[in-house]
């Protein structure tokens, strides 16, 4: 068993509640003071738990996950947590984690099997008090989704961030040819096609796509192979179409920070991105991309189902579960420390 936050072993629910007093401004506060004592055992481990750095975007019933499962919330405090997820993401993100999570239901319906298909059952768990500490994280996980956050002292780190979605093209009942992470398959659909014929076989780097994402669920990733067609060598339009393909993982996350990030990569960073194909070039074909620069990764494929069915990933080499953020917390302290 992973080890629960010490401090709330055994503590009166009123110690608890003072503990969590309620910021208005502050809707993670507000969330977890709308808990019971049972509840916040549940979703507050320590920040050294292993678990922290450990997911997956297997359905919950294969993968068992740490934390409270929104089937274990009631409806206040449910609608308390949506506004707490989406503190942490743009309205582009938040958006496309309930279109994933509803598509549990649609699977539900066709596969007449409401237990391994449960909307409910994506689990959200804190590392750390954020009450009291100035470096603490927390993640929300269950099937295709698996979003994790760092913060420190203000500063938030948003990886990994994984999406899936099981169908991509939904193929039957009154929701027919609704999709879901479309704009990540379209726009790299457009970068494609707008490559001269020397461009696209420069790009292309496997005729057979990977069978999913290659970094799978590892803690810490290491840049790939450099493979595909460099951004420098691109013209002004086939520029902007790659531009489009990152700034529509970045927009995952809040407005500020998007641009923030996007900023500093497309100044910095650019010229050297490489994007690769894997896979057919015919719509309903299995196929995969990656884009890479020197700071993340961005892994997409669409082999499964036919087709139909998508995983996607952004990866941070140095800052995935706030690598970065922590180094520079601790460094800090001790410097703070000796003087």
């Amino acid at each position: 068993m992973m080890n629960r936050l010490t401090f709330l072993v055994g503590v009166p629910v009123l110690a608890l509640i003072m503990a969590f007093s309620v910021r208005v401004n502050n809707p993670t506060i507000a969330f977890l003071e709308a808990l019971d004592e049972n509840q916040l055992k549940e979703v507050m481990l320590s920040f050294s738990d292993q678990s922290r750095e450990t997911w997956h975007f297997l359905p919950s019933e294969m993968w068992p996950r740490e934390g409270i499962s929104l089937n274990q919330l009631r409806e206040g405090q449910k609608e308390l947590f949506f506004k707490m997820l989406q503190s942490f993401l743009g309205e582009v993100g938040y958006h496309k984690t309930q279109r994933i999570m509803d598509l549990e239901r649609v699977l539900a319906e066709l596969e007449h099997n409401p237990t391994f298909r449960d909307a409910g059952a994506y689990y959200v768990a804190v590392y750390g008090n954020p009450r009291t500490d100035k470096l603490w994280a927390w993640s929300f996980e269950g099937h295709h989704v698996s979003l994790n956050f760092t913060i420190s002292e203000g500063s938030v780190s948003v990886a990994p961030r994984f999406f899936g979605a099981n169908p991509a093209r939904i193929t039957a009942g009154p929701r027919t040819g609704e999709r879901t992470l479309d704009r990540e398959e379209d726009l790299a659909y457009a970068f494609m096609a707008a490559l001269s014929d020397e461009q696209r076989h420069q790009a292309v780097f496997m005729e057979t796509a990977f069978a999913d994402i290659t970094t799978a669920k590892v803690a810490e990733v290491k840049p790939l192979d450099p493979v595909g067609i460099e951004a420098k060598t691109l013209n002004d339009t086939q520029q902007r179409l790659l531009k489009d393909i990152i700034q529509e993982y970045l927009a995952t996350l809040p407005e500020g920070l998007a641009e923030q990030r996007g900023h500093k990569i497309f100044r910095e960073e650019f010229p050297d991105i490489r994007f690769g194909w894997a896979g057919s070039l015919t719509r309903g074909v299995g196929h995969y991309y990656r884009v890479q620069g020197k700071t993340f990764l961005i892994e997409f494929d669409n082999t499964q189902n036919n087709a139909n069915h998508i995983h996607l990933v952004w990866r941070d080499f140095d800052g995935d579960f706030g690598r970065d953020l922590i180094k520079e917390h601790y460094k800090n302290s001790n410097h703070h420390k000796h003087e």
